[in-house]
């Protein structure tokens, strides 16, 4: 029989190598807080697409949105130039560079939604920016017959300077931008296609193989993508309203103003009601999402009306095709936001508030401290503060 104390200096502090594995000596004999080191918190860093078919979505759209937003910034340099000066404040004058600003704007949030699914390695966002990219593909072929009517009302009024052919100018960039978006379109479905596998493992590994829960966060996280695309359409329909429409009440016009905020602020408040598993605020916000339905569904039916043609006529086929999607948006979103109720509290809470899925192996482990400390021989161990009989 033989004594060994296996560790001596235990008896006054602690001298394992890793502070955050010490649980033994004097301290905790004596039932006080052991000392350990400061922890020094990890830095969120900015995410970095970190396999080749997130790099290839990202470097794809990058592309796109810059060839696309040069010819339509082109395109609205040359409209500028070609007005009569002091004629750029009137509605008709501004048909064109809504349209192209409208049109910018697209492309922009759609680099931040981008690269916001591969941050989340949201597979559903992914697929919706495809469709997303085919509804911008839409406007742009609607774009061609709009700003080739509102060119002949300019120039029937004189407003175009005298000399400047800016049809037979701006024509072929106007034909060449669907042709450009239907092919990033095409490769973006492609890639698209890979990622769907790739973020299915790591969906997976987050969710676990249970397939009931699998389904509530793949409904869940198309709620959260409805929401985003809700916000541009929204936007593009108003911004378009007010800057073109002529003729709107003072009332009318002033409910349109704040009725930007308040969206905004019930698309945010949908996503937090939905992530917090609040009942009564889901409810609120579903009957919200049918006052927005029923507004967007009289707009429509109001652009049509005999009485108010003239007024819609410069932007009416646009209008139309926003109010459309929006509409259909929305009826999805009630969908799913009634779905996503109806799975609350079965589960999927701590999922979903753990706001990163995936993410570098290092964050991984310092998100999971509760995880059994590994105990495979040559690790570091808790040094023992007892002595041992051999």
């Amino acid at each position: 029989m033989s004594y060994r104390h296996e560790s001596r200096s235990s008896l006054i502090r602690g001298d394992s190598q890793d502070a955050l594995a010490y649980v033994g000596g004097y301290h905790s004999r004596e039932g006080l807080t052991p000392p350990v080191e400061g922890v020094v918190p990890r830095s969120r860093k900015m995410y970095r697409p970190n396999s080749t078919w997130t790099w290839a979505f990202l470097i794809t759209t990058i592309v796109q949105a810059v060839i696309v937003l040069a010819i339509e910034s082109y395109l609205f340099a040359k409209f500028q130039t070609s007005i009569v000066d002091g004629l750029s404040s009137e509605p008709l004058a501004k048909t064109i560079p809504t349209y192209l600003t409208l049109f910018i704007f697209g492309f922009l949030y759609q680099l931040v939604l981008v690269y916001d699914s591969l941050r989340l390695k949201n597979t559903i966002q992914v697929i919706g920016l495809c469709i997303y990219n085919i509804g911008m593909l839409i406007y742009a072929s609607i774009q061609y017959d709009q700003i080739n009517k509102a060119i002949e009302a300019l120039s029937f009024k004189g407003w175009i300077r005298p000399g400047i052919p800016i049809w037979p100018d701006i024509r072929p960039y106007l034909v060449a931008v669907p042709c450009i978006i239907g092919f990033f379109t095409a490769v973006m479905s492609i890639i698209a296609w890979k990622l769907y596998d790739e973020f299915a493992w790591t969906i997976y590994k987050h969710i676990s193989a249970d397939l009931r829960m699998k389904r509530r966060f793949l409904t869940f996280q198309i709620y959260i993508a409805l929401l985003k695309f809700d916000f541009f359409f929204f936007l593009g329909f108003t911004v378009q309203f007010l800057v073109i429409v002529t003729g709107l009440a003072d009332a009318e016009f002033g409910l349109t103003i704040a009725a930007i905020p308040v969206t905004v602020l019930i698309l945010f408040m949908a996503a937090f009601w939905t992530r917090r598993e609040n009942k009564i605020g889901m409810v609120g916000t579903i009957f919200l999402f049918f006052c927005g339905m029923a507004y967007f569904i009289f707009k429509l039916a109001r652009m049509y009306q005999p009485s108010r043609k003239d007024d819609y006529l410069p932007v009416r086929k646009s209008l139309t095709s926003f109010a459309v999607i929006t509409i259909v948006l929305i009826v999805l979103t009630i969908i799913n936001a009634s779905v996503c109720m109806a799975n609350f509290d079965k589960g999927l809470k701590p999922h979903i508030m753990k706001r990163k899925i995936g993410g570098e192996e290092a964050a991984e482990k310092l998100d999971n401290m509760t995880e059994l400390p590994d105990l495979k021989h040559g690790a570091h161990q808790p040094v023992s503060s007892r002595m041992t009989i051999d």
